[in-house]
């Protein structure tokens, strides 16, 4: 398996890393230690279907919507953890931005 390099392991926001192997560990029915943080998606034996019904439970977790493009893009955990952390920041930004409603 290789390693994520430095950067990106200690970049990686760790609540919703461990969030995201906890979701993807009751979705492929595994015990989290077996869903490493650095796994692809074809190394946890995930095939397309898998990869839209994890997205699917992914949004429920968050509360975000994935777009369809994006979320082809997605084919490891490091990916997800990124790509979970910009949607975040995005909602939370929106949300300041929007004027309050009476």
């Amino acid at each position: 398996m290789s390693e994520l390099p430095l950067e990106v392991a200690w970049n990686m926001n760790q609540e919703i890393a461990e969030r995201v192997q906890k979701v993807m560990a009751n979705h492929l029915r595994k015990p989290v230690e077996e869903v490493p943080l650095d796994a692809t998606f074809e190394q946890l034996g995930m095939d397309s279907l898998d990869s839209v019904n994890l997205l699917f439970e992914i949004e429920d977790e968050f509360d975000i919507s994935i777009d369809d493009q994006e979320a082809k893009s997605i084919t490891s955990v490091p990916q997800m953890v990124d790509g979970i952390e910009v949607l975040l920041a995005r909602k939370a930004a929106s949300s300041e931005a929007a004027p309050p409603t009476a």
